[in-house]
């Protein structure tokens, strides 16, 4: 389609601004407050099953354990946060529809280049994490089952929002199914002496057994923490599928926080309790091996847990390639990047933006690199959540008369504790690895620039987070 000019005749600039976005529709209506729960539980269950474990190895039990219980106080602020936000501008955009409302297009495109670098790599880890739970059942992992896994749930979410999301519900109650059979066959295995196994590095600062690799093993531990949350907050993209946002969003939201802070405090006390923390920090399906170490290599609970448990891995893959294609045709549509991906199908669903950061993806998980791809994930998932922070804090100050039908408990406060745990959080992945932290960053680069030197120039005018935004100002003026 060409772009709008200002010079084309008002009727002929109509006509073809309302044909650009008759072509970029969502199906309206299609999730409920229940699904919506669902979807925030399968962005991130997958991290129950595998990658939380390589906190023990930066920090140690002690170290992983505070670490989880800040980041876990972190993504309730900042969920509560994003209910208030999502319910005032409830469209696809999420997190970079409430930054271009607070920052203009620039704090827009950054927010939301960084939430796709968080959704983008993100499945590439839980393909890894995939193939060792299917090396250790079946035999067969690399990168045949990488293939089968994009090729499969990208297929499905061509069919629909509404198709995808309800097979993806029943996926992740099949995965906490599994987590509670873990959980009740860890209890009578449990032992405190168990989590604190691991050798103390007695030249750090402030070693001990609770905290074998010192103070600074704590911070090293935040971003596998991360991995027991990491998005969750992609709730919000739902919001053009959703029926009735103002309600379901925030019910989505703070109801899958809850139910994801439950799983992950009772997994770290209870696998490294019964196994040992030790014999956990560097497995690739740690949950299987906790009940292999606890009741022998052949019980039936390892077989049930390693099965069932492909559907946690399945359902963050399957529910983070939706995150990623409403990020990507939100961006799309306001002419961030190319306008093609925010096209959609028959079945409302934005085809190209599923397709073609699945083949990214895919090539990515051929390193087979599991914990470092979580380390690139998280470097673009904590700088949106700054941005995301910052924009509620701005829009909170500036735009107070905006309408709001859920407001945050402590407003700016909360906003302003989870800016500073999320700034922290930024630097975390530079503390693990610092080579692959620059490459997150170096991705990051190459999106900015991007923008300036050329998507900055095509932008759409007219985008629903326009819309929304001047039509609550407009009533706020009438008033």
């Amino acid at each position: 389609m060409s772009e709008l000019k200002s010079a084309v005749a008002p009727s002929t600039a109509h006509a073809e601004t309302a044909d650009y976005f008759a072509q970029r529709q969502l199906k309206k209506g299609a999730v409920g407050w229940l699904l919506l729960v669902g979807l925030g539980v399968a962005y991130v269950i997958s991290g129950d099953f595998a990658g939380w474990n390589f906190g023990l190895a930066q920090g140690g039990w002690g170290g992983m354990f505070i670490a989880t219980v800040v980041v876990a106080f972190m993504y309730l602020c900042m969920c509560l946060c994003m209910s208030e936000m999502s319910t005032m501008l409830p469209t696809a955009g999420g997190g970079y529809s409430f930054a271009r409302t607070a920052f203009g297009p620039m704090g827009g495109y950054l927010t939301g280049t960084a939430i796709l670098i968080e959704y983008a790599i993100a499945p590439a880890a839980i393909a890894c994490f995939i193939g060792a739970y299917c090396e250790s059942l079946f035999g067969i992992g690399g990168w045949i089952i990488y293939l089968l896994c994009y090729l499969l749930f990208m297929g499905i979410h061509l069919k629909g929002a509404g198709e995808a999301l309800k097979i993806m519900f029943v996926i992740t109650a099949v995965a906490a199914v599994a987590l509670m059979v873990f959980i009740f066959a860890m209890l009578p295995a449990f032992n405190s002496a168990n989590l604190f196994d691991i050798a103390v590095h007695t030249e750090a600062t402030g070693a001990s057994a609770f905290l074998p690799l010192g103070y600074l093993g704590i911070w090293a531990a935040v971003p596998y923490a991360i991995w027991f949350f990491l998005a969750v907050e992609g709730v919000p993209l739902a919001a053009e599928e959703a029926k009735e946002p103002e309600k379901s969003l925030p019910r989505g939201l703070i109801g899958s926080m809850l139910i994801l802070a439950f799983f992950a405090l009772s997994i770290l006390f209870l696998g490294p309790g019964a196994a040992g923390a030790d014999a956990l920090k560097a497995s690739g399906a740690p949950l299987v091996d906790a009940l292999k170490a606890v009741y022998g290599a052949n019980t039936w609970l390892a077989g049930f847990v390693n099965f069932v448990g492909l559907a946690g891995l399945i359902a963050s893959f399957f529910s983070i390639i939706y995150a990623y294609s409403r990020q990507i045709f939100a961006l799309s549509r306001a002419g961030y990047l190319p306008k093609k991906l925010s096209l959609t199908n028959k079945n409302h669903a934005p085809h190209w933006a599923i397709i073609v950061p699945g083949v990214i993806g895919f090539c990515m998980s051929l390193s087979g690199e599991g914990d470092l791809l979580i380390l690139m994930a998280v470097f673009g998932a904590t700088i949106s959540y700054v941005l995301m922070m910052l924009s509620y804090i701005k829009l909170k100050t500036s735009k107070a008369d905006l309408v709001r039908p859920y407001k945050a408990p402590g407003g700016v406060v909360t906003a302003s504790i989870a800016l500073v745990l999320a700034a922290i959080a930024v630097v975390a992945g530079f503390v693990v690895d610092p080579k692959v932290w620059l490459m997150a960053a170096a991705i990051y680069v190459l999106f900015i620039l991007y923008f300036l030197l050329y998507s900055r120039h095509h932008l759409v005018a007219g985008t629903p987070e326009e819309e929304f935004a001047n039509i609550q100002q407009a009533e706020q003026e009438l008033k």
